[in-house]
Order: C-alpha cells, then structure tokens, then sequence
C-alpha cells in the first residue's frame, strides 16, 4: 500500500505538465485500486471542471463542467469531505452529464484534493456494481489526495504561468518588507551538484573551462570581500575568505583538476570531488569539521554555475531584478550591485537566514518559503513582489503594476514625510514621551541609523557577527565588534544580547539537528552548556563597555530562575577576572532577560530581585502561547499577535514589571508595527524597539495620537473574539483620525 502511494505521487510530481500528472493519476489510481472509473475535477474560477478520466468519455475532458453547488462531486468540494455511496442515483445531489457517459455506474466514491485549506479538486473513483467502497478503499483515496495535494498545487500553478497575460500569485514569508516591480532572474534553480559522470578523451578543453570558471569564481570572491572591507562590513567578509582558500591549488581547487586529469568533465570532476569530500566530512563526528562539508558544497555550486550557466549575471546595471533562487547565500546576494537587486524570492531559507539578514541591511525586498516557485517556468516574466505581505505576482495586468507603481510612489512620498519629524522626540499629544530604539546586527550603516532620530539601540544581536564567520569569533574579535557597536551609538545607551543561536539561526560551524528545534537547545540554554564561549562573550562585552554605563546585557531564552542565576555567576567570573586577573577599569553593567518564555510570566517577582530589565520579546513569546512555529508557512497564517490572548499576555507583563520596579521594554516585531505601537503605548510601555525602517513612521503616528484615548481602544480590543477583529477596530480608530495610510 505504501510503496503504492509513494509510485503514484512521485510519478505525479515528476510530470512534465499538469495534463500528462492528471493523465497518470487517474490511470495509476485505477489500476491500483481495481475500478472501472478514475476521474479527476479541477477547480478553476468557482468551477469544477473534468480535467482527466480513464474509464469515461475522453471527448468530455475540458468540457463538463459544474459550480459547488451542483452535482456529487460539487458536494465533495462543498462540504470538502469525502462521499462514498452504494448507488450514486439515489442521492439527492445526483446530476447526469450524458456527454461523459457515466450512466451503467453505481457505486461513487470522491475523495477532495485540499492544500493549505483551498480545495484544489477532487479525485472520483466508480463501479458498475451497486456496493459501497470499503473503509480500507476509502482511507487509499484520501490518503493519496492528501500527498497529491501539493504537487497538484505545483503543476496548477506551472500551467498558469505558462499562459502570458494570467496573474497568479505565490505566498512566502516576509524576511525584508517593501515592495518591488521587475523582471525574475532565476539562479541555480536547476544547478544540483549532482552531476551525471560525463568521460572526456581531450582533456585539455575541459581543464581549460574549469580554469575560466574557477577564476570568474576567485575575481568574485576577491572582488566581493574588498567591497565590504571598504564598507567596514567586517563580520560579512569573512564570509568569503574560507571559499577563497578553498579554491587554492593545494585545497578542492587542485582536487577538481586532478580529477579532469583522470578524464571527467568539468562538471563532473566538480561534482565527485565535491560529493566525495561532503560524504567523508560528515562522517567525522567533531561538529565543526563535520559542518565543513556546507563550505565544500557551496563552493562546488558556485563553480558549477559558473561551468553551466557563467552568463546568468551578466545582467544591464540600469536593469535591476528580482532574484530568484532556491536558497539565497550570501555570497550570491552580494555579488549583485546594490542598484540592480530589486528584491529576492527564495524557495527555502528562514527570516533569519544570511539572505535575509542582508536583504534587511540593504532594505532590499525579500521572501523566503514560497513552495514550487522553482517548478514554474518564471524566468524573465514580469514580477510584482509585495514582501511586505508575503505575496509574488507573476504576470501581472497592466492595472495591477500601474496600481503598484502608484503604491510605490505614495510609500515613497509618506516615508518623506514621515523622515521630516524623525529629529523630533516621539511623544504622544498628551504629553506620554516614548523612546523608540534601533534593533541591530550589521554594522554597516549604524552610526548613520543611530543620528537619524534613534534613543539608543534597544536591541544587538550579537549572533550576527557569529552567523558571518566560518568559526567562533575570538575574543579581541567580539571586543572590536563591541567596541564600534558602542561608539556608534555616541553615547546612547546599547543593549547586547548574548548569543542567541539554535531554532530558526543556526550557526555555519555548529550545527544543531533537533526534531523541534524552537524547543530545544537554544539561546542561554546553549550559551550555560558552553560556558568556555560565554565567557569570552561575557568578556568581551564587559573590556568593550570598560568603565561607562552605556553597555547593558541581555539574556535570551530564559526559562527559568536557574539559568538567571546561573548566567549571573558567569558574569561575575568574567567580571573578576578582568578587574583582578587583567587589572582593568570596568563597570558591571546592568542585566536584564528576554521575556519569550511564557512561564516567567508568572515569576517577575522573583525576576526582579535578580535582573535590572526585561525586554519582551513579542515573536518568540506569540508563537509559545499560540504553539505556532511561525517560520513554518503550513501553520504561519495561526501566528497572530494581536490575538486578544497575546494582548492580555503583553499587558499582564507591564503591569508586574511595573508592580515590581522592573524596567521594560518590547524588542519584537510588534513594536515596529503601527497597530502594534498603538496597542502597546496603551498598556504602559515606554520603550519600543524596532528596525530602522520603522523609526520614522513610528514617531510620526506617536506624535498623532492620545494616550488616553489609546487606553480606551485597548480595553475594547481586549474584549473582542480574535486578532481580526483587534486590527479591524484599530484601523477603524486611524481611519477616523485621517492616519489610515500609514498602516499600507
């Protein structure tokens, strides 16, 4: 049974075209079940349509059609749940189409082919004989629609770009918001390192082509790191110098030319090599040799593409694009001039990914998640990116782009007026002052961010620097990166995080696979099994902050009073050190913990008497309140913080930090977003956090409204069913006082 299902779902999948994968269907699936009849409809524009039988007339394919409402299968797809009936005559729904001449069958059995809560279709099997299916025929059915679904969904969406002029949508995840209208330039989308083994006779041709290859590969690598040592983009570099040294004679460089010298093709010799040396690094049981394999096999990509496709870009400086790609590494990002990147679309890859932290940094448009987009045939169309919301247009109509170009130049004009208050300080009408803070990890551009109306950074991700390098960063490396963080901000006050890796932000050189990863082994839990790392990062926060009151730590993933104590100790460690061992001026600065655990809640009393501040962390603590793993896009559109249960939560957190003398503020997403913003000043908070992006906007709709009235929104919005709701009411709260636009 199984192997059965897995055959007829992957020669689904593997089709060249929806018509030959719904052929295959049909006729898979009779033979496997021992029918008479295999028919399959496929919703298109509120109705379903034949798409491909194997027992009825094959001239009604395309051509019988039927709304939801009409019809057996339109009941299916109505009710989007199975029917199985003895004698499909006798039921009231029961419509006869004589063109598919169905009238000898009796038995009916239709089963819904459903992705991500859209009915896509519905798969029918019949007999002649009155009888009804059995509950093991029935489960075959719908197991089998359920695996089919997303290949389904694939080939639809393949067959509708294929047709010039059909707009057709994708959904991602927004990893860097803004909008966009260019071209698509698909890269690596059919590159594998896989390579078939191709012999050579001439020997010579071959080593010449890996020759070229590895040269464009070495001028862009060189090319690259000087770009960003001369933007001071030090934990970006870095990047890009193992690669370099992979490309030597005496490493993989030399490797793929002996192996063309043993008579393979370039492509080949690239792809054993690297296979080779991937298979025997991760064989090695040391973690951080084991994780050399990524390096190797992203070299290998890059001399691939340079072997198959070295043209790819080569594109017009004046002509920017939208890259599309299956995982966007930073190498490849980078290797586009800042002009011509319009945005990025990835198949895989998280908000947290390279890509995307450089995307953000470049405030370049950017998705990652958008399943099947490399299955589609999308090269060189037209694209309206909308990474604000997660949406790709592919195709789209005249009145959508003049629409978006509109949209675009609206932004534009806003963000212009916004800009003009942003050296104003952010205070409600009735007199509420708020500090607004930068969230931060490059350091590019920082000091510029931290002058054009910041209060201080409220949050660096100190991970950042880790995530750029190919090993730990040592210590007088995290210092000079400390160093520069605190100099930037030209005396305001800055608030590190301590490593904060595992879930969604792995590191490169230290992998860790765990089954649910949001769970487990991450942030200061990581940091407490490795005090040997945190110390040197205690360390060198404390010689970089020396012997001023600027520099605050902050600890993330607190779950528990143990690990609050425990960190403290550590901190005391480093802290003895330095002034005994070292003989250095330093001031203990003032700590705080990340509240994203939903238990410490419940113990901000005792909190209290351990740290200095809290600052919430409305991502992580959303998505464990709500059990959403919110970087998963099957369960992504449940992730909700402004779900009236978040908003009590959020609230119930200033009050005890409050009750208890603890200074907080909110780090999250949420404090960056108008409605966001609006909700939280409300419950208290004085201190928001955010992306330098939303600084201006903010302030300006901070300068806007009234506490006081916000308090009255809050206490409705607490009172209503879901977060629908809540965002209805406070767009209705804008809209009245003419501020509607700023939420677009």
């Amino acid at each position: 049974m199984l192997n059965t299902l897995r055959d007829i779902t992957q020669a689904v999948a593997s089709a060249g075209n929806l018509d030959s994968a719904l052929e295959l269907l049909v006729t898979q699936t009779k033979t496997a079940m021992n029918t008479q009849v295999c028919s399959i409809y496929i919703l298109e524009q509120q109705q379903l349509v034949l798409s491909a039988t194997d027992g009825l007339e094959k001239g009604a394919v395309g051509t019988v059609k039927m709304p939801l409402s009409e019809g057996l299968v339109g009941l299916v797809a109505e009710r989007e749940e199975a029917v199985n009936l003895a004698d499909a005559r006798l039921h009231p729904r029961f419509k006869l189409f004589p063109e598919v001449a169905e009238e000898e069958y009796r038995a009916f059995l239709a089963v819904p082919i459903i992705y991500q809560k859209q009915v896509l279709g519905v798969i029918v099997v019949q007999q002649a004989n009155t009888r009804q299916f059995s509950e093991g025929e029935e489960a075959f059915l719908m197991t089998l629609a359920a695996q089919l679904a997303m290949a389904v969904k694939g080939h639809k969406q393949k067959a509708e770009v294929r047709s010039h002029g059909h707009q057709i949508l994708f959904q991602g995840t927004s990893a860097s918001s803004g909008i966009a209208i260019a071209q698509a330039l698909v890269i690596g989308g059919e590159i594998s390192l896989e390579q078939p083994e191709v012999a050579c006779d001439d020997v010579a041709p071959e080593v010449y082509r890996l020759s070229l290859a590895m040269g464009r590969c070495k001028e862009a690598l060189a090319a690259l790191s000087q770009r960003f040592d001369r933007e001071q983009d030090e934990e970006v570099v870095s990047i890009f110098t193992a690669l370099q040294l992979l490309l030597d004679d005496a490493s993989l460089g030399g490797e793929y030319a002996r192996e063309v010298q043993l008579g393979w093709s370039a492509e080949s010799a690239v792809s054993r090599v690297s296979l080779r040396y991937i298979q025997q690094f991760l064989a090695m049981e040391d973690p951080y040799l084991k994780e050399r394999a990524s390096d190797i096999r992203d070299l290998g990509q890059k001399v691939l593409r340079q072997l198959i496709e070295p043209g790819r870009l080569a594109q017009e400086p004046d002509k920017p694009v939208i890259l599309v790609t299956r995982e966007a590494d930073a190498t490849l990002l980078a290797e586009f001039p800042r002009q011509k990147l319009a945005g990025i679309v990835t198949e895989m890859g998280g908000v947290n990914s390279h890509a995307a932290i450089l995307a953000r940094a470049l405030e370049v448009p950017a998705i990652t998640g958008v399943e099947q987009i490399l299955s589609t045939e999308i090269d060189q169309k037209l694209l309206v990116l909308n990474a604000s919301r997660g949406h790709l247009m592919v195709s789209p109509s005249a009145a959508v782009i003049d629409e978006y170009r509109s949209l675009i130049s609206a932004h534009q004009a806003l963000q212009r007026q916004y800009a003009q208050e942003l050296s104003l300080p952010a205070a409600t009408l009735d007199g509420e002052r708020i500090r607004l803070y930068l969230n931060a990890g490059l350091l590019s551009g920082l000091a510029t961010e931290i002058a054009e109306g910041a209060d201080g950074i409220g949050l660096y991700r100190t991970e950042i620097p880790f995530m750029l390098q190919q090993r730990f960063p040592s210590e007088s490396e995290q210092i000079k990166v400390y160093r520069q963080v605190l100099a930037a901000a030209s005396g305001r006050p800055v608030v590190m995080r301590t490593l904060d890796v595992g879930g969604d932000k792995p590191l490169p050189y230290f992998p860790i696979n765990e089954d649910n990863p949001f769970l487990g082994w991450r942030g200061i839990r990581l940091s407490l099994d490795h005090p040997e790392l945190f110390l040197v990062q205690l360390r060198a926060m404390l010689q970089a902050g020396g012997c001023g009151e600027q520099l605050r730590i902050l600890l993330p993933m607190v779950s528990s009073l143990d690990e609050i104590d425990q960190a403290l100790g550590y901190l005391d460690q480093a802290y003895m050190e330095l002034k005994v061992d070292v003989n250095q001026d330093i001031t203990r600065p003032k700590i705080g913990i990340m509240l994203e655990v939903p238990a410490l809640l419940y113990q901000l009393n005792e909190v209290a008497q351990r740290v200095d501040f809290v600052s919430v962390g409305s991502n992580d603590l959303t998505q464990y309140l709500l059990a959403v793993d919110r970087n998963n896009p099957r369960v992504s559109s449940l992730f909700d913080s402004y779900h009236p249960g978040i908003l009590r939560a959020l609230k119930r957190a200033w009050f005890d930090c409050e009750k208890f003398k603890l200074d907080v503020s909110v780090c999250g997403e949420l404090a960056g977003e108008p409605m966001g913003a609006l909700l939280l000043v409300a419950m208290g908070y004085e201190q928001l956090s955010m992306n330098q992006g939303s600084l201006a906007r903010i302030n300006y709709l901070l300068r806007r409204v009234s506490k006081s009235e916000l308090k009255c929104l809050l206490e409705q919005a607490l009172k209503l069913a879901n977060g629908g709701q809540v965002r209805q009411l406070v767009t209705e709260y804008l809209n009245a006082r003419n501020l509607g636009s700023i939420l677009n």
